[in-house]
């Protein structure tokens, strides 16, 4: 029996028409400039993300610690939400790669505003203290349960980061699913900011991948960072096939994967033996809870039944829907748990 598989939106399988899209791929060597399916890939990105110039890098945390590593020097700080990604799923890279320090600001929703910002502010004469740097946006907000920031959110925290002179980066490893929910272009959320990373292999089903966008400036710099790290490689044309396919293939249909989250969340609420806020799922993360079982017993149980679930902050249990998850498989995944 074929499991349904909830753990994350990274399990998705290239489909047929992917597939071909990299059989067909034009490619050259990446290194020297030649390879026309990157170029194009890259000129393409960019226009949607709202930048000068981007870059395929080969997962998100590259991406984020190319754009970390590009902004800076080291004995620099980097501000972001005490549950981001950056500074919970990626290595502690930002102190080894870049020599940066993250400060962890606190937020009951994941969403950064000036007024949380605002003390995490080293003073500029404060020789002794680290120097900040950047301040680091995720959105949507992994372990928020797929939180998204609203436009004029975005806009008043880019005012304040400016007046401060600092660096706006946004780990928009899932913008695309926050373009969806908020009904409007990615550029319109993503241009924002000084630098983004957003990642192709999630949502939109590439098999492997992220890009990186900036300035031309910024990209050429990157791009040597790219090399320095291992990531220059030569007929890349394959993988970019992918990601031209995903973007212009499978982003509008990320709205069935938030309403395929939305039903599922329903379920469980409905569920007296579990605990989810259906009402903040906005995209297509689930975070809920057991009254009496561990997130293990949960997970084992659901996993023996046909239905793979993952670990998500201390106490719960976490569901993504994905492009590979039709709307039957959702109504069998409750099921499931109504057993369980």
């Amino acid at each position: 029996m074929d499991k349904i598989d909830l753990r994350s939106d990274t399990v998705t399988k290239p489909s047929e028409g992917m597939r071909k899209a990299m059989y067909d791929a034009e490619t050259g060597d990446d290194v020297f400039g030649e390879d026309p399916t990157v170029n194009k890939f890259q000129e393409y990105a960019a226009e949607l993300l709202g930048f000068e110039a981007a870059l395929f890098v080969f997962s998100g945390v590259m991406g984020n610690q190319l754009c970390l590593k590009t902004h800076s020097q080291p004995h620099d700080e980097v501000i972001c939400d005490a549950e981001s990604h950056i500074f919970y799923y990626e290595s502690g890279s930002p102190a080894v790669l870049s020599g940066l320090q993250i400060f962890p600001v606190f937020t009951p929703d994941g969403i950064l505003t000036p007024e949380a910002v605002l003390p995490a502010i080293r003073p500029k004469e404060a020789y002794y203290m680290p120097r900040t740097k950047i301040v680091a946006v995720e959105n949507t907000h992994n372990r928020r349960m797929g939180k998204v920031y609203s436009i004029e959110q975005i806009d008043t925290l880019c005012g304040f980061v400016r007046s401060h002179n600092l660096i706006f980066h946004l780990d928009g490893a899932r913008a695309w699913n926050a373009a969806v929910y908020l009904g409007v272009e990615p550029k319109e959320i993503t241009a924002k900011f000084d630098s983004v990373s957003a990642c192709l292999s999630k949502g939109l089903g590439a098999p492997i991948g992220s890009v990186i966008a900036g300035t031309k400036e910024f990209i050429q710099e990157a791009f040597r960072f790219r090399k320095a790290w291992g990531g220059g490689t030569r007929q890349l044309g394959v993988l970019a096939a992918a990601g031209i396919y995903a973007l212009q293939n499978n982003r509008e249909r990320l709205a069935d994967d938030h309403r395929n989250a939305q039903t599922l969340a329903e379920a469980i609420a409905n569920m007296p033996q579990f605990r989810i806020d259906a009402q903040r799922v906005e995209t297509n993360i689930l975070l809920f809870s057991h009254t009496s079982k561990s997130p293990e017993e949960v997970i084992n149980e659901c996993e023996e039944k046909g239905l793979r679930l993952s670990p998500g902050p201390i106490g719960t249990v976490r569901a993504i829907t994905h492009l590979d998850v039709s709307k039957n498989d959702i109504i069998a995944a409750i099921e499931i748990l109504r057993k369980v």
